[in-house]
């Protein structure tokens, strides 16, 4: 640290309580630290007390006597301190007190169950928000995800599900908010959204009244993703006026509930998603997430209630949690790092991957979901042949307009290497599957053979993640798994920690260890505004156990 640093005001206390140990005193964040002129060199301490703006001749001179066994008062020049700070005061007070959480991070939806229940149950449990990634699943097993995890964490917890748009399926994603109604599932996430749906829509609107203060009460809450302004302002606003007169003629809310629904916007919680696993517009954290703040701050004049921005992708190391929350993210949200926890739904192998990976080690590729749109979504390329695979499908889609013009020679190499097994064989599982599932998919496909290819190619890219999941010995090259370039930066941060150890790591180490890093980054950053220029070693924060930092929630 350098010396004869301008005085910020004076610190008065006993100077026995003054040493050099900065580091110990800069990690105890239940402690205001301050940073003195002590003999011509800087000390630390937690004790004593700072009057700001005060120039050192004007302070009070120490006592004449002092009684044996004390140190001797001391009257020094500031150069620098900070206030204790909690894990809990990060982010917006308000969002966790309108989700009644203790920390304002969430864990994001990962489809096929990947954000398991056991990642729901866990962050519950931890003071966080876990949403489930329900999308991708049946109902049926979505219904057993909401009585588990009720069961596991009782009534008053908050928990999220995952709503993903699925414009492909649009009777799949109505079935869905039927069930989330029926279970009374109060909080969703909305992803992967290009556009408002009625079914997201009725969603929002349902069981909207007026209590007797005239406050609107919506009994459903959605946090959604977004990383085009466009699409963010129609979150940030009412329902559609159409969608609206759609569902009271569909019986399903009242002219009453139409009107109060014109006065709320559809989320109050936005997610700006930057550059992320699985759909991502791969948009950059540090423009997004100011842009998305900005719109906020626009949009909430109309509003009595508090709109709200947290962050998403990217987010896996102390400084990037740090930037995030300095940029006015409201709370934050992870993803990629989740799926290499050991509560995931995803297997050891998978998780072995995710553990090796590094910040270059990921591709976009087809989405199952949106195949026949192009659509693409971001996933690892180390140790799997799925990024190559699927484009290749796609190329075929776009050259040819049925099965059967694809030549001969390729189909063979389709059914050898691909689907391991005829083509017919694919088709007749496929349509089995969407029967029960979406029946107008196969309506579609016995008129467009181009349909019915998309959706036997839709096949392999829909059973590569769940083979990834299950850890399907004969399907490793095929494995589909999501992943955003924040994995690699997490195991560049951990590596040498005992979170190198990919059965060491669990969601709430390391959600606590991401925040009190920004804590602790704030922190040093506060130190290093103020002139106090720090030493490289002090800024190197080494991952710690949950026991360890479980005291900084206070």
């Amino acid at each position: 640290m350098p010396r004869n640093l301008p005085a910020l005001g004076v610190w008065q206390g006993e100077a026995g309580t003054l040493d050099q140990d900065l580091q110990s005193k800069l990690h105890d964040l239940r402690q205001t630290i301050y940073v003195v002129q002590d003999d011509q060199a800087l000390a630390v301490t937690h004790e004593g007390t700072a009057t700001l703006g005060a120039p050192p001749e004007a302070s009070p001179p120490p006592p004449p006597e002092i009684p044996s066994g004390i140190f001797p008062k001391a009257s020094l020049p500031l150069a620098g301190f900070s206030s204790a700070m909690s894990l809990t005061q990060l982010g917006d007070a308000s969002f966790c007190q309108d989700h009644n959480l203790k920390l304002a991070y969430m864990t994001g939806a990962m489809a096929n169950g990947i954000a398991s229940e056991e990642i729901v149950i866990a962050a519950a449990g931890a003071g966080m928000l876990g949403s489930f990634g329900a999308a991708g699943l049946s109902l049926q097993r979505v219904e057993q995800a909401i009585d588990r995890i009720r069961q596991a964490v009782g009534d008053e917890a908050t928990i999220c599900f995952n709503l993903i748009h699925s414009p492909n399926e649009p009777d799949h994603e109505a079935a869905v908010v039927e069930l989330f109604l029926r279970r009374e599932v109060r909080l969703i996430e909305a992803s992967a959204y290009l556009d408002l749906t009625l079914p997201v829509v009725r969603y929002r609107v349902a069981g909207i009244y007026q209590n007797t203060q005239g406050r609107i009460i919506t009994p459903n809450r959605i946090i959604a993703k977004a990383s085009r302004t466009e699409l963010a302002t129609k979150w940030f606003s009412p329902p559609p006026e159409k969608m609206l007169e759609q569902l009271i003629a569909d019986g399903k809310i009242t002219p009453e509930q139409a009107e109060l629904a014109s006065q709320i916007p559809m989320a109050q919680d936005l997610t700006a998603e930057a550059d992320s696993g699985g759909h991502t517009d791969n948009r950059p954290a540090i423009t997004l997430v100011p842009t998305m703040v900005a719109l906020r701050d626009r949009m909430q004049h109309q509003y009595d209630f508090p709109l709200r921005v947290g962050a998403a992708g990217g987010i896996a190391t102390p400084a990037s949690a740090a930037a995030a929350l300095a940029m006015g993210a409201a709370y934050l949200v992870t993803g990629s790092v989740n799926q290499a926890c050991v509560e995931s739904g995803s297997c050891d192998h998978v998780r072995e991957m995710l553990a090796q990976t590094q910040q270059a080690d990921v591709t976009m590729a087809p989405a199952a979901d949106m195949f026949e749109m192009g659509v693409k979504l971001q996933v690892l390329k180390r140790g799997s042949m799925f990024p190559m695979r699927a484009a290749k499908l796609y190329e075929l889609y776009r050259a040819y307009s049925s099965l059967e013009e694809i030549p001969i020679a390729q189909r063979q190499v389709l059914e050898k290497t691909i689907f391991l097994m005829p083509l017919e064989t694919v088709w007749q599982t496929t349509r089995a599957f969407f029967l029960e599932r979406e029946p107008r998919q196969i309506h579609k496909a016995d008129k467009d053979p181009k349909h019915k290819m998309a959706l036997v190619f839709r096949w392999y890219l829909g059973l590569s993640s769940r083979w990834a999941n299950v850890g399907d010995p004969a399907r490793k090259l095929d494995y589909q798994v999501w992943c955003g370039p924040a994995m690699g930066a997490f195991n560049e941060w951990t590596k040498d920690s005992f979170l190198a150890d990919p059965g060491q790591r669990d969601i709430v180490t390391v959600g606590l260890n991401l925040l009190f890093g920004a804590a602790l980054t704030t922190r040093l950053n506060i130190l290093q505004n103020q002139g106090v220029h720090l030493d490289p070693t002090l800024k190197q924060i080494t991952p710690q156990t949950r026991d360890q930092l479980e005291e900084f929630i206070f």
